[in-house]
Order: structure tokens, then sequence, then C-alpha cells
């Protein structure tokens, strides 16, 4: 067969998706190398590591575990032979802000009897939409995410309308759930994963209710040592495969086409066959690349819809936190205002949703003996104003509302505080108004209105990661780095694997 043996490749950016497509170029037989503008592999699952404690800075949740599986048995080998696994029980945890309190656990039967509590004929339906969701999950993902469909006709082709019948494809989230549940707080409980998809219930395609066979059917799991073994396990499988690495080496512009680039850095340039970014699209098309060489012009970036920011607490605590979950969710009794004050009012949320993870609750390496590692993550508008007097400010607001609504008082067993949000995204991963995670899942921008993974005016440059197809988080973009390797391969002319 033939092979990328004669090519070499740079990855500018070392995110899941440009470590995936690093791992499946060098499989290719590409000479491939990885440069990192920060000090750390990763991208936004980097890590914070500080007086014994330990924290995922960026992502927290393993979901999706069959991503995982199929993306390392394509190179023959497992995820357990790089990390292990626990299964969460609860999954997480939810407060309600009128005092509610709910676990989400592995045993459907008993989620059913939590939901028939708010409203009779709650549980079948739950069954019933698990069912739509399941369906939606398989059809969506081998048809949908893992093949690239990037122009229209590719979803005018008879095959393809066949295998999308039934699938929900129009509509809002909200609309679909509503569908099934009359209960807001079961709506809540429905669409809380809509965090990671960077949309709200009204923006977001119903499609996506395909993430609650994710979280309930699937499970909700965590691999020890957090996401950041999971970067190790990647990381290490390249170095296997023949992938370089190397940190602090950001790149300030990219010239030339196919067989000539240069990739130039501040200890000068990196030359290479082909480029592959990994840095926000954004950033790349407008600092990196001269206007002539841009696929979309600066009215394009200025009319996208961003997912969220966050104001981060990293927090090392003196005893034990039992009254929260591994994960837990803190959600006002009526959300929409917080929705409202990211996407169309936007302002710091004063009635906050959040998220709370302690992942000493399972991992008994992340925090000294005697303390518990935790941090609080709140949605908020990208661009806001970010000064250190806001986010002192800010900070009061959530550790009286986690007092007030968990039962849990943080305030007088601080031993270690890390603050980090929307100025520190910006600076820290080059992201455009300081987003958390780059273009938000709404209908115009899902599929084949995502940026492609081809450079449409550079012969030899592609991107990976969430801007481009599927997604946003780390399962769709491992599948992004596969995705952008069969781009590079199909243009060599090389079949990719069956």
């Amino acid at each position: 067969m033939q092979s990328l043996a004669d090519e070499s490749v740079v990855v500018i950016g070392s995110g899941i998706g440009g470590l995936s497509t690093a791992c499946y170029l060098a499989d290719a037989g590409a000479d491939v190398r990885v440069i990192e503008k920060n000090e750390q592999l990763g991208g936004r699952a980097s890590r914070l590591e500080k007086d014994g404690f330990k924290f995922d800075m960026g992502p927290s949740w393993y979901l999706m575990p069959d991503v995982f599986e199929r993306f390392f048995a394509d190179f023959d080998r497992t995820p357990s032979d790089y990390y292990e696994l626990s299964h969460l029980d609860p999954h997480y945890r939810i407060f309600f802000k009128d005092g509610d309190q709910v676990d989400i656990t592995p045993d459907l039967e008993r989620t059913k009897a939590v939901f028939e509590e708010y409203e009779a004929g709650a549980g079948d339906a739950l069954e019933r939409y698990l069912a739509k969701s399941k369906e939606n999950y398989e059809v969506g993902m081998e048809h949908f995410v893992y093949e690239d469909r990037t122009k229209l006709r590719d979803y005018l082709d008879l095959d393809v309308a066949r295998q999308a019948r039934g699938l929900s494809l129009l509509g809002s989230m909200q609309g679909h759930v509503e569908g099934y549940f009359d209960h807001p707080k079961l709506q809540q409980i429905m669409q809380y994963t809509l965090v990671f998809l960077g949309g709200s219930p009204t923006n977001t395609p119903a499609l996506y209710n395909l993430m609650s066979h994710v979280d309930f059917n699937l499970g909700v799991w965590y691999p020890d040592g957090g996401i950041g073994a999971v970067i190790d396990g990647i990381v290490d499988m390249g170095a296997e495969l023949g992938v370089e690495y190397e940190t602090d080496r950001p790149a300030t512009e990219i010239k030339g086409r196919t067989g000539g680039f240069e990739v130039e850095t501040p200890t000068g340039p990196v030359r290479a066959d082909l480029v592959v970014s990994n840095a926000d699209y954004a950033h790349t098309e407008q600092e990196l690349l001269t206007p002539e060489r841009r696929g979309h012009d600066d009215d394009y970036w200025e009319d996208r819809t961003y997912a969220p920011s966050a104001f981060l607490l990293y927090l090392g605590v003196e005893g034990d936190v039992d009254e929260l979950a591994h994960h837990t969710l803190v959600l006002p009794t009526e959300w929409e205002d917080h929705f409202d004050q990211i996407f169309e009012d936007p302002q710091w949320p004063d009635d906050p949703a959040y998220y709370c993870c302690v992942p000493s609750e399972t991992d008994d390496d992340v925090a000294p003996d005697g303390h518990s590692a935790l941090f609080v993550l709140v949605p908020i508008a990208p661009g806001l104003e970010d000064t250190p007097e806001i986010r002192e400010q800010y900070r009061d607001v959530v550790l009286d509302d986690i007092a007030a609504n968990t039962g849990t008082e943080l305030r007088d067993r601080i031993v270690l505080e890390e603050r980090f949000s929307v100025d520190d995204f910006a600076s820290r991963y080059n992201s455009r108004e300081g987003t958390a995670l780059g273009l938000a899942h709404t209908l115009r921008q899902t599929a084949l209105f995502r940026p492609p993974h081809r450079s449409s005016e550079v012969d030899g440059l592609y991107f990976a990661g969430g801007d481009t197809t599927p997604g946003i988080g780390v399962p769709m973009c491992l599948i992004s780095g596969d995705l952008t390797a069969e781009a590079v391969l199909e243009d060599h002319g090389i079949e990719p694997r069956p």
C-alpha cells in the first residue's frame, strides 16, 4: 500500500485534535513533528499541579468510551494499555437552588423512579427518549460523525437520506425535550449536556439529544489520573509511532505551500511538506496567514456564535467535601436567565448555573492526605470584561452560592486557590473572545456549516480540532484528527484504512 513515507508534517498545537492527527499521519508513514505554544502538551486539556494538588484545567468528563476504544484500536491498542477507568456512581449529582437534590446513577430503574417523583409517566417517557437518543447516536455516529460530509450534495444522496430518516435533524433541543417531559427540572436534566456543546436549549439542534444516550446508557467514567492521563496515553502512543513533540514553541506565521512550508517560530522556522493547524481556526487564519491566504474574512469570524467562556476556581481545601459528588451541577430553578446572560445580553450571571468537579472523591493521588481537590466552573459569555477586581467579587458570589445551595462551606478551608477566566483563555489558547470551547453547535454551525479540514486557499494546509467537524469535546476532537488525516491521505491518492 502507498504511504506518506516521503512527507514531513508539522502540527501546530497539541490539543486533542492535533495529537490525534499526528498519530494517524505518523502511522501512515509521515515524519511528524508537533509544536506547542505552551509549556505542556494537551491544549485546553492542560493540567495544574501545585503544592500536592492536581487539577485537569479543561475537560474533566470521560464520556463516549466507545470513541476512545475505536481510536486506540485503529493502532492495534486499547485504552487500558495506557490508563485505567473507573465507572462513576453516581454519574453526577444535581443541586437545584430550591433545595431539591438528585443523583443520576448507572441504575436506569432508579433514575426512572426519580423521574416519576417529579411527573407521572416520566419514567416511561425517559425510556422512550433514550431509545430515540440511542438510535440518533448509532446512526449519527456511523454515518455523519465518522464520515466527513463537507458538501450539501453529500446530504442529498439517496443512501444518506435513507440513513437520516427518523433522525431529529430539525428543531431545537428545547422543543424536542418538551415533547417528552413537562416538568422543568426534568427538562434541565436532559439538557445539561448542552454545556459540553457550548449552546443553549433554544439554539442547539434537537439532533444532540444523542448526548443522553452517552450520559445514561454509555455512562460517565474517570480515567485514573484524570483527563491528563488520557493526554499522556495519546502522547506516548504517538511517540511509539514516531511523532516528535516540542513545547514552548509558538507558531507566528505560516509561509509556503505543499512541499515548501515554513512555520515561523521565535527560535527559527520549522520546515515541512504539509501543515496541520490545531491552533484555534480563527487565530490561524487571522494571525498566521496573510489576508489573501485566508479561507474566511474578518466578517465571517465576527458573525459566528461562540461557545461560552468560563470563570474557574481551582481550590485545594482542608478536609472532605462529602456533600459534593465527583461531578456536581448546581442549577437555578429557572435557568433561562443564565443562558440569556451568555447569548442574548452578555453579562456576568447574577444567579449562575455551575459545575463542581471533585476528583479527590475518586482519586487519592490528586490531593495531599486530609485535603480535597476541586474546581468550580461557571459558564459565562465570551468577550466579557475580565479584571482582577471582577474576579475577586465573583469569587465571593460563587463561594456563597456553593455554601447556600450544597451545604459545603469552603471559604475558611482553602489552602490553594487559582483563578482562570476570559483573558486567560484568550492569552493561553489564542481563543477568539476568550471562548472556552470554540464555535457553538448552533444549527448554522453544525456539520457542513463548520469550517473545513482543508484550507480552501493554501494547498497542503489542513485544520483539526473542535472548530472543524465533528465539533466540540474530547471524543469529537479525536475523530476530527482522524478526518483530517483522511483528507491528507485522500489528497495524496492513498486509500484510508477500512
